[in-house]
């Protein structure tokens, strides 16, 4: 357990209680009885009492009216507006001692969220399907965010206490036995954790502490203030919690790019830093990850061990956006910018960003990104689908439903064998067909906002459809969302997950053990759809990809059969039928 220096602390005289609320001239915390709280020059608001314990339910009561929850409590039995509840995190005991993570090399992500993934919806009841996840050869399950938020149902991105697993998956205990049980099966756990923005409904920090906010807009409200050391060190300590109390084996921070207050150094890199000093103090493994729409290849090093001031790799957007371009044909909003699907796929498959500094259509003309030529293949995660590009969509509808089952198995069969560590959603290994709509379960004028403004979005492009875009606030619309594993038992369901686990089998073996020295080599497609690419894996090995992305058979050159094992598909002579791939390994 880490020292922390937000929320409680469970000693011989007692628990202490902190607040940090420099806006408050009385702060008192409520248990069965009020108990003042002394008042330092900082700001900071502290007691013990002797009569608190673990499982003690209290509230702070801020100049003597408004009742809030701990901002940093570690469980709310009740929802996010009721009492927190004291958690003793060393009672818990671990099976999976000797559990100190994996190489970055071995990942093979499943993006998961946890009220779908199963019947229940619970954190419980996902242990009984980590066999499937490992069988299948994943070697990574990512949790969508679990910071509490308002209501039953929430993608997570909504989170308003940051440092309390939600509690309508289950208890801090539940959580630590899933992840607990993924260790004991080989299998890391990563979190989503949200740094930009706090949820709208729930927050009460700018009654108390309204430092954690400067004037400056996000789409969310104010901006969160980063220069403020306090408010950055709440952050921090909130990483340090989720890798300390929860064992888990990486973060994920969501849409860095929204940060707009980040301080200097950038809050990225002061958590990275110690996250890394962390790691080294506990001789674990860890993974920082990033999703950032900016392309700064200057903060990605997943070599570097442990992480000092960088990230392993970045969520590669480019990758799916060309991807999905090329497989629907959709080149509205952001797809603009890949309305030349397959150059843009081979450059992804070349050197990791399609936008390394060019100008974006799409942002205006702006400029995106940075050169990556001092990157490997393993800075950057691909993915075909992930929770964002399905559940932005009216529908929230999969490629499955959209795209040619040939075409798709072809790109998986590219996306798993890549250098770069793959990713999959929740489903998709079977191709499951289960939507993924957006969904809450706000109140009042919040809700009906919400509502109303998804429906503005979509109505241009689905204007035929009107009121039949689902409703966010309907808990159908949740429902329709649920993973459905009978589709595992379907022909359909069978053949995709045999296909998804022979090509992770190749990946384990051929490819895996050669990737701490993997670094770009070539890639081009030709104006007919013949893809090449090529990745240097040692000195004198190589891997090597021969794909037909096109619905007509393409002749091929003389010099376009790579050297090497072949080790998918089958060997080619002088024509390669539609969808085709082919990898190679072992050549010079």
């Amino acid at each position: 357990m880490i020292d922390s220096t937000f929320g409680t602390t469970l000693g011989r005289d007692g628990v202490t209680f902190r607040l940090w609320a420099p806006a408050a001239k009385r702060v008192e915390v409520l248990l069965n009885t009020p108990h003042d709280m002394q008042r330092s020059n900082n700001g900071w608001f502290t007691t013990t009492v002797a009569s608190a314990t673990t499982g003690s339910r209290y509230r702070f009561r801020i100049d003597g009216e408004t009742q809030v929850p701990d901002p940093a409590s570690h469980y709310q039995p009740d929802g996010i507006f009721g009492p927190s509840e004291v958690i003793d995190h060393d009672s818990y005991r671990w099976r999976a001692t000797d559990w100190r993570g994996r190489p970055w090399d071995e990942t093979v992500v499943l993006e998961a969220h946890v009220g779908t993934f199963t019947p229940r919806g619970t954190y419980r009841a996902m242990i009984e399907r980590l066999d499937h996840l490992a069988a299948t050869g994943m070697t990574a399950l990512e949790l969508m965010p679990l910071a509490d938020f308002a209501g039953r149902r929430n993608w997570g991105y909504d989170g308003v206490l940051w440092y309390a697993p939600a509690g309508v998956y289950g208890r801090p205990d539940d959580l630590k036995t899933l992840i607990d049980e993924a260790h004991l099966r080989g299998l890391m756990v990563f979190l989503d954790v949200v740094y930009n923005h706090f949820g709208p409904e729930g927050n009460y920090l700018g009654c108390y502490a309204p430092a954690f906010f400067s004037p400056a807009a996000t789409p969310w409200g104010n901006a969160i203030d980063y220069r403020v050391p306090e408010v950055r060190q709440f952050a921090i300590e909130n990483a340090l919690s989720w890798l300390s109390n929860y064992r888990f084996d990486g973060l994920r921070l969501d849409a860095v790019h929204a940060i707009v207050e980040p301080g200097n150094p950038p809050l990225p890199s002061e958590l990275s830093r110690q996250v890394g000093r962390f790691a080294a103090a506990t001789q674990r493994t860890i993974h920082l990850i990033l999703e950032n729409d900016d392309n700064r290849a200057t903060l990605l090093d997943p070599r570097a061990e442990p992480p000092a001031g960088r990230y392993r790799a970045q969520w590669n957007d480019d990758y799916h956006h060309a991807w999905h371009v090329m497989l629907t044909g959709e080149t509205a909003g952001y797809y603009q910018d890949y309305a030349d699907p397959h150059r843009a796929i081979a450059r992804a498959l070349g050197s990791g960003f399609v936008y390394q500094g060019e100008n974006s259509k799409h942002r205006g003309g702006a400029r995106r990104g940075e050169p990556t030529q001092d990157l490997p293949p393993t800075a950057f995660v691909s993915f075909l689908q992930n929770h964002d590009q399905i559940g932005n969509r009216a529908f929230g509808d999969r490629l499955e439903t959209l795209a040619n089952p040939a075409a798709m198995e072809a790109a998986l069969a590219i996306t798993l064998l890549a250098p770069m560590p793959p990713m999959l959603f929740m489903g998709e290994e079977w191709a499951s067909r289960a939507p993924f709509p957006f969904f809450c379960d706000f109140a009042g004028d919040l809700a009906e906002a919400v509502r109303q403004g998804r429906r503005r979005e979509f109505r241009a492009a689905y204007a035929t459809y009107g009121d039949e875009i689902p409703d966010p606030l309907s808990e159908a619309t949740f429902d329709s969302a649920r993973l459905d594993w009978r589709e595992l038992a379907s022909p359909a369901g069978r053949e995709r997950l045999s296909l998804v686990r022979r090509l992770l089998a190749i990946r384990k073996a051929r490819i895996v053990p050669h990737l701490a020295a993997a670094r770009f080599d070539d890639a081009h497609i030709s104006a007919a759809g013949l893809l090449s690419a090529r990745w240097r894996l040692s000195k004198s090995g190589s891997l090597a990809l021969l794909a037909n992305l096109s619905e007509t058979a393409i002749p091929l050159p003389d010099d376009s059969v790579s050297s090497g094992d072949v080790i998918w598909g089958h060997h080619v002579s002088d024509t390669m039928t539609p969808w085709a791939v082919v990898w190679t390994a072992g050549g010079g």
